[in-house]
């Protein structure tokens, strides 16, 4: 039985290296799906259990230093990753209509293939954004879509990366998601300088519409797959779940769209009488309130302030 299983996975192995593009084998984290599967469990397990586990006895820690350099450099290397992607064809060559992979080794085909592997490994990096949540003992935002998203999209992209021939329009939802996550880490790094900054924040209310601008952009891309009468994409099950995952998260920010600002059930009322939105999950799919909106007279924001019930700064 044992010798069955160890030569089933041999076949498995030796199946994946066949497939592999050569281009992407030696990345790191591309030589095969146990090492980021590896990373991925341990942080499901950190953020679920071992994180808040650990922090249960102690002080949250007051990281503001540590966040705004993690949240600018998040902002430099999206941005540098929105400008190869151009650059790599889809501010060059791309029609951004049927565009094809290029299965080549020049230039422009190696360079997509560098910044799609960057983009994949800058989703691990994004794995701090709950490392600061669990820290900072904001476990009411470390919620099921937050991790769900934060560990599915790295490990569905090692297996496009690595199975399938990079680029062509089953990257674009790449380019998108980088160019709103220049934005967002942007928010999250005034957010994360005081309340000095809080007047150059009048743009928060809008996050939520970016991210749905997101999804419509890429699911409106993607859909005219269907209309085409010829695209020979090479790898049309790519497209299929791109159009799923792109309508099924434009369903869930609608539905949040609904509650927080149609309806007003989701953001908190503040002394003023205003609704407001209570936290982000940085970094994260989604911005949602803390289910935990007043306790024992305090406020909390996702910026790490503590607020009094007048309003003075711990």
């Amino acid at each position: 039985m044992l010798q069955e299983v160890v030569s089933n996975i041999l076949k498995f192995h030796d199946y994946l290296l066949k497939r592999t593009d050569t281009r992407v084998r030696d990345y790191l984290l591309m030589q095969n799906p146990v090492q980021m599967t590896v990373i991925l469990l341990g942080y499901i397990l950190f953020s679920v259990y071992a994180g808040p586990r650990l922090m249960a006895n102690r002080k949250p820690f007051h990281l503001k230093s540590p966040m705004i350099i993690y949240n600018f450099s998040m902002v430099a290397l999206n941005a540098y990753i929105v400008y190869e992607f151009l650059m790599s064809g889809w501010g060059t060559t791309y029609t951004w209509r049927c565009d094809l992979c290029d299965l080549s080794s020049s230039p422009q085909a190696l360079r997509m293939v560098r910044v799609s592997w960057l983009f994949y490994f800058s989703k691990f990096i994004e794995l701090l954004d709950t490392v600061f949540f669990v820290l900072r003992k904001k476990h009411s935002q470390i919620t099921f879509l937050h991790i769900f998203h934060h560990s599915f999209m790295p490990w569905t992209w090692w297996w496009g990366v690595t199975l399938t021939p990079v680029g062509g329009m089953g990257s674009f939802h790449a380019l998108v998601n980088a160019m709103v996550h220049v934005i967002m880490y942007f928010y999250y790094g005034l957010s994360a300088a005081g309340p000095r900054f809080q007047k150059y924040l009048w743009w928060k209310k809008y996050m939520t519409a970016i991210q749905l601008t997101q999804f419509v952009l890429v699911s409106l891309h993607i859909t005219q797959y269907y209309f085409m009468e010829k695209c020979d994409y090479q790898v049309p099950l790519f497209i299929h779940l791109i159009w799923i995952y792109g309508t099924f998260f434009f369903i869930l920010f609608s539905n949040f769209w609904v509650q927080a600002y149609v309806r007003g059930k989701r953001l908190p009322i503040t002394a003023e009488g205003e609704t407001k939105q209570n936290s982000f999950t940085n970094g994260g799919v989604m911005h949602i309130p803390n289910g935990k909106q007043q306790e024992n007279g305090t406020r909390h924001h996702a910026n790490g302030n503590v607020l009094m019930s007048k309003v003075k700064e711990v």
